[in-house]
């Protein structure tokens, strides 16, 4: 299993949304980075997630797990680009804020530190038990 961060504008797409799609999850859709489009290619069902909300908040606010793997953005006509499905499986006791992780020395090379503009980013392994230690759930 892997682990990720997938970052959304809460006043487009907030966890509140995210959860209200239940089981049957939603293609994290509208992706328009190369980078980020490479790492949802990457990605396995069963990886795990980070939900991250941006602009005001910049806070972990979810964990989501993916159902599908890369496929097509039904966005968009466009064969370049293509999303994974992803659900909600449970929010975070402890929002994580950006400053958090910015003062945690121990992610100091986390890719939201040091590339936070990237909406789909890898988590290593132990970025994701610190986060999950952090947030008040189990990793």
């Amino acid at each position: 299993m892997r682990y990720w961060l997938f970052k959304s504008e809460p006043s487009t797409w907030g966890w509140d949304d995210q959860q209200a799609k239940g089981d049957a999850g939603e293609e994290w859709d509208g992706v328009r980075n190369y980078q980020a489009r490479n790492f949802m290619r990457e990605m396995t069902v069963g990886d795990r997630g980070f939900f991250y909300h941006s602009q005001k908040e910049k806070a972990v606010v979810g964990i989501v797990e993916v159902i599908a793997e890369a496929h097509p953005d039904s966005t968009t006509d466009d064969p370049r680009w293509e999303c994974v499905d992803i659900k909600a499986l449970e929010g975070v006791k402890t929002p994580v804020t950006l400053d958090m992780i910015k003062q945690d020395e121990r992610l100091a090379d986390m890719v939201l530190v040091k590339n936070s503009r990237l909406s789909v980013q890898p988590v290593s392994e132990s970025e994701w038990q610190i986060i999950c230690e952090l947030a008040g759930v189990s990793a």
